[in-house]
């Protein structure tokens, strides 16, 4: 079977690092979907508009010739304790295929691009691949009292930050509520929750490069580049 590239999503995020762990997490991040040329008929999206949510199968990016693990350290988990591949949601499986539950807040036909998906609660970085493209169905996509195996056990982790204000505008004001979702989200690895207060960190946003400390659950934004 030969997956084709129909899509890619252009987003905030030209590196993995501070991407939300999975879609939905942060409503703020917001992308568009561009089809490529063979792709581009209007007709394909027809009905699209009448969705709120929509299914997006992608691909992860990891080395190809990567071998296969029957088990994973989920960073959750702290990246000590492993988990069968196929109990988590990790990049590293047979195939590296992503799936994304992202809201559709709109449709628009151009003359020279056709057809533009924009979406927002995105997970992926900018010019991902999109393989394929589905409606989410609430009757059938959403199931109540359900179990979520070890991530039950995971209790959200939320920042606080301190985002200095001349700092902060240094962003557009579009942008601006979607970094700091983003850093209250914590995207550090678990293992470097305690006794790394001194290590400044990098995280490439919206074309700016923003660097901060954590201490305890404190995040202090100390540059804006």
């Amino acid at each position: 079977m030969e997956l084709k590239t129909i899509a890619h999503i252009h987003t905030d995020f030209p590196q993995k690092f501070g991407l939300p762990r999975q879609s939905g997490l942060i409503e703020e991040l917001t992308g568009y979907i561009e089809f490529e040329k063979e792709y581009r008929n209007p007709e394909a999206v027809r009905g699209m508009e009448g969705y709120d949510y929509i299914w997006l199968l992608w691909g992860f990016e990891v080395k190809e010739d990567e071998d296969f693990r029957a088990t994973v350290r989920p960073p959750r988990l702290g990246g000590n304790e492993r988990m069968g591949v196929f109990a988590t949601r990790s990049p590293f499986r047979p195939n590296h295929i992503g799936l994304s539950s992202v809201k559709l807040t709109g449709v628009t036909i151009t003359v020279d691009r056709g057809p533009l998906l924009y979406v927002s609660g995105i997970d992926m970085r900018d010019n991902t691949p999109i393989y394929d493209i589905k409606p989410y169905l609430s009757y059938t996509d959403s199931h109540e009292n359900t179990r979520n195996g070890f991530t039950d056990q995971v209790m959200p982790h939320e920042l606080k930050v301190d985002f200095p204000k001349a700092l902060l505008d240094k962003l557009p004001k579009d942008k601006q509520d979607g970094i700091i979702a983003v850093l209250k989200s914590d995207s550090r690895p678990s293992y470097h929750n305690n006794g790394e207060e001194d290590r400044i960190y990098g995280l490439c946003y919206a074309g700016y490069n923003i660097r901060f400390k954590v201490k305890n659950d404190l995040l202090n934004v100390i540059e804006v580049t």
